[in-house]
């Protein structure tokens, strides 16, 4: 954590102070225009604000002034760097993806493996692969559903011990193909009457 706050030129005078992250194409899709909306809860909590991606100019414009507003808490790199994307993923705190529509989404699943707790909508592959007990949720396409959720990871990142049990009931899933494979292989029997 210290490291990627470093990276991001942020300040790393309380890592207690949780993170969180974003990796992504900066799109209405991948719900930036609800990440727009969220200013004001990034300068209202003590949090900080690690972003890796580029895209929609829109987007981009907002990343570059928060940056410029909020050089504490706000640390962006534009563009793709494969190994700042998984130290994110690994050094945040929480990782946000409030998509639109996700018909699968991996970066949640690289978060979970991290021990990074995923912030996502409920949707498509977001929603298969995040559960109450490994993440948080919210269901309506909404600034304000993203933000009671934020609220609601917040609160529950204060104590430490849940939290901790948190991140390791995401760190036990598995998404391999094994598992599939094993899953599939388990349907098959039973549609064919042997199991």
């Amino acid at each position: 954590k210290k490291a990627l706050l470093e990276e991001m030129h942020l300040p790393t005078d309380n890592l207690d102070r949780p993170v969180i992250g974003i990796v992504s194409r900066f799109a209405e899709q991948k719900g930036f225009d609800l990440i727009a909306g969220i200013a004001s809860f990034i300068e209202e909590n003590d949090v900080q604000l690690v972003v890796l991606g580029s895209g929609d100019w829109r987007f981009e414009k907002i990343f570059h002034d928060w940056q410029r507003w909020l050089p504490e808490k706000v640390g962006v790199w534009f563009g793709y760097n494969n190994g700042l994307a998984h130290r994110i993923e690994a050094g945040a705190d929480l990782f946000l993806m409030p998509s639109q529509y996700e018909p699968c989404g991996l970066n949640q699943i690289y978060s979970l493996r991290y021990g990074t707790v995923p912030v996502v909508r409920a949707t498509g592959g977001l929603d298969d692969t995040i559960q109450e007990d490994t993440g948080f949720k919210f269901h309506s396409y909404t600034v304000g559903s993203l933000y009671d959720a934020l609220r609601t990871a917040l609160g529950a990142y204060q104590n430490r011990e849940s939290w901790t049990e948190r991140m390791k009931r995401g760190m036990a899933k598995d998404y391999s193909w094994d598992a599939s494979a094993r899953a599939y292989s388990s349907l098959y029997e039973r549609l064919l009457g042997r199991g």
